[in-house]
């Protein structure tokens, strides 16, 4: 291939010289999602030297041939399935690339199977001076509470560890990480947060929401050099995937100025739409409204993203009833009803999208309740996201078909959380509330955009196995027999578009990519598997062959390296 994401970036440049080098992609079975919804077959489409598509060719149509007046670079696609490239509508771009090269605790079985890594790892990194790492779920290792510190002295007791639990929403430390952080049973409990307490009131290892901040602050902060290395290994790692674009859930100013050092220096080659962690942050990055897309529209911060509840492991999640696991707690609201309409009305007011985190039926109620509140003040295309959705009360349908109505709602989910949570989700809220939980096909009815991700690492950022999920809510294993809730299964179309054109939507970004289309930016992906007639066992199995952005190659999986 002649076309490499490096002379991409070159020819995108303000300070490349224009040249007129079109490419032919042809010799494929094109699939995209028509801006109606429906799917769009093609046969080939020309790109130009800028990256942008200039022309689609439907089977039959007659094609440019080679030369000055034609194409200068050709691409034969061998008879290969071609998607748009996909786009994880919720994951964490730094965590991302962390997670990957710090302690990952994602396939431990049982807590012994999880102190056996943590002392290994420790013993092979003698030099770091405290252990980072995340993953661990005690639901999986079917340990029926929270681990302590105590427990993760016997593998690492010389110095401090913490180690965040799957969800980020809670955070396992040590003796030596609590004398660090100055942690003490006299230590109050931060308001949106919970300290794991022995009967004497010192803490006994596991840190919920917001106090975990009380141990972040005394982890030393990564080096510039330490992120753009993890910047990297997540750009490479969704490139295998064939996940060319994301929603950035919750970006830092840290994290804004390693996006910013790599587009400045040509390395940043991810389609990122950055969502503010909280309008301070938000500010402090944009200013007096969103940014304009910088990087050949690679980077665009457009909107804050704001927290109302936990997570439904960590029993953090806002509900209207008490668990059914644990009737002394409805979970954590982590923000007031005025202060959630304040900070939604402060992004608002300056044109920013606004994106929530709501799990829980109570949190969801609230916050649908303030975005038909505030709609009556700020008009036109809204597009208010609502991240996770995962408990919704029934009779708040009609709450999303009003808002649906005036201003636009995206339900920016992730079809693995289902999977990877049915047993706990069941245990959490016992069967009445199940009704509303992970309710994909209801919230469409309704009227909500569904966009779709994986809030990687929580989940590994595997669009395939996503696209399989939204099919059959059955896991990996295919149980339970016939689906899970079958009736909020999503047909094939649904799901491909929540991973591309719903996606884009979903970030303002559909003029942009998502698409196979005119105008818009060549990203694609070749592919062994057609997501449209195949199983979903075989969608499962889909293995990526290349990955295009932008018109430049940043995967190959024949190639040698398999990789850029």
């Amino acid at each position: 291939m002649r076309r490499t994401i490096g002379s991409m970036l070159l020819a995108a440049s303000a300070l490349a010289a224009p040249a007129h080098a079109d490419t032919l992609v042809d010799n494929i079975k094109g699939e995209t999602i028509a801006p109606d919804g429906t799917l769009q077959s093609f046969a080939a489409f020309l790109f130009d030297d800028s990256g942008v598509i200039k022309t689609v060719y439907r089977p039959g149509d007659k094609l440019p041939k080679p030369g000055r007046k034609g194409y200068q670079f050709h691409i034969d696609g061998k008879g290969r399935v071609l998607l748009p490239g996909l786009i994880d509508a919720h994951g964490h771009v730094m965590q991302t690339g962390y997670a990957l090269l710090t302690l990952d605790l994602s396939e431990t079985t049982s807590l012994s199977d999880a102190l056996a890594r943590i002392k290994a790892f420790a013993a092979a990194h003698p030099d770091r001076p405290w252990i980072i790492g995340s993953g661990w779920n005690q639901e999986r290792w079917g340990l029926g509470r929270f681990p302590t510190a105590a427990e993760l002295d016997s593998a690492v007791g010389d110095r401090p560890v913490w180690l965040e639990r799957a969800d980020y929403h809670a955070g396992w430390a040590n003796s030596a990480a609590f004398k660090a952080a100055g942690i003490t049973a006299s230590t109050p409990t931060p308001e949106g947060g919970a300290i794991e307490r022995l009967a004497d009131g010192r803490p006994a290892g596991v840190l919920v929401d917001k106090a975990q901040g009380l141990v972040d602050k005394a982890v030393p902060p990564p080096t510039p050099r330490d992120d753009d290395l993890a910047l990297t290994t997540a750009e490479a790692d969704l490139a295998r995937r064939g996940v060319t674009g994301i929603a950035d859930m919750g970006t830092s100013t840290r994290d804004w100025m390693t996006f910013r050092r790599a587009g400045d220096a040509n390395r940043l080659y991810l389609r990122i739409m950055a969502y503010a962690a909280g309008t301070d942050t938000m500010a402090e990055i944009a200013g007096p409204g969103p940014t304009p897309w910088l990087y050949a529209d690679r980077l665009r911060m457009g909107g804050v993203k704001l927290f109302l509840d936990g997570a439904l492991g960590s029993r953090g999640a806002w509900l209207k009833a008490p668990y059914a696991d644990k009737p002394d707690t409805h979970g954590l609201s982590l923000l007031s009803e005025t202060q959630l309409g304040n900070l939604m009305s402060r992004a608002a007011m300056d044109g920013f999208q606004v994106a929530v985190h709501a799990i829980g039926d109570k949190a969801n109620g609230v916050l649908l309740t303030t975005i038909e509140d505030l709609s009556h003040t700020y008009h036109g295309d809204r597009r208010w996201r609502v991240e996770h959705a995962q408990i919704i009360d029934p009779a708040d349908w009609p709450l999303v078909t009003r808002i649906a109505a005036n201003g636009g709602i995206v339900a920016s989910m992730q079809p693995v959380h289902q999977t990877s949570d049915r047993l706990m989700a069941e245990a959490r809220l016992g069967p009445d509330r199940l009704k509303g939980a992970y309710a994909w096909a209801s919230l469409k009815q309704a009227g909500a955009v569904l966009a779709f991700g994986s809030d990687t690492p929580v989940e590994l950022p595997d669009p395939w196995t996503g696209i399989a999920v939204a099919l059959t809510r059955q896991d990996a294993s295919g149980a339970p027999a016939g689906g899970w809730r079958p009736e909020e299964r999503v047909d094939s179309l649904t799901a491909l578009a929540g991973y591309t054109s719903a996606a884009a939507y979903a970030g303002f970004a559909e003029t942009r990519f998502g698409r196979i289309a005119p105008g818009l930016r060549a990203d694609f992906i070749l592919v062994d598997t057609d997501p449209m007639t195949a199983s979903p066992e075989a969608i499962r199995k889909t293995h990526v062959l290349q990955t295009w952005i932008g018109g430049g190659k940043v995967y190959d999986a024949e190639s040698p390296a398999g990789g850029k």
